[in-house]
């Protein structure tokens, strides 16, 4: 379900290496914040738009706390992670990286779903930090900045 559009090396808020690593993962884990305070997290997929902001669907989208949570409260997270694989291109093969992707969500109506099965909702990301972990040989360490 993941799909970008526009080339790599697209503006964005996202490097070509951070761009691959998004687009090579099937399902992300969205966290908003919940009417009590607390995290709520859950696995979504997602398409990667070119001018980096990530839209989030589902079935029945509009029915559900993390779109109900967006509407009261735009601040989310976004992470992709997994297990660096063995291999000479792996910064520390067998531990975890990834990337994290803090900013402000938009619940939107009256879109084009991401699938078939998917309702006309979407959740749509504006990154504003990006956190990096352990994805490239260059860069084995945590990383963050602030993005536009």
């Amino acid at each position: 379900m993941t799909s970008v559009h526009g080339p790599r090396g697209t503006e964005g808020p996202f490097s070509d290496e951070e761009r691959d690593y998004i687009l090579a993962r099937g399902v992300g884990r969205l966290a908003t914040i919940g009417p009590d305070g607390t995290p709520h997290v859950r696995p979504v997929g997602f398409r990667l738009n070119a001018d980096g902001t990530i839209d989030i669907g589902g079935p029945r989208l509009g029915t559900t706390q993390k779109y109900r949570n967006v509407l009261a409260d735009s601040r989310a997270t976004f992470i992709l992670d997994d297990v660096a694989p063995e291999g000479p291109e792996s910064p520390r093969p067998g531990r975890g990286r990834g990337i994290e992707i803090r900013g402000r969500a938009e619940a939107l109506a009256g879109r084009r779903p991401l699938a078939p099965h998917h309702s006309d909702e979407l959740i749509r990301i504006r990154p504003k930090r990006v956190i990096t972990w352990n994805l490239s040989a260059g860069r084995p360490e945590l990383n963050g900045r602030d993005v536009t």
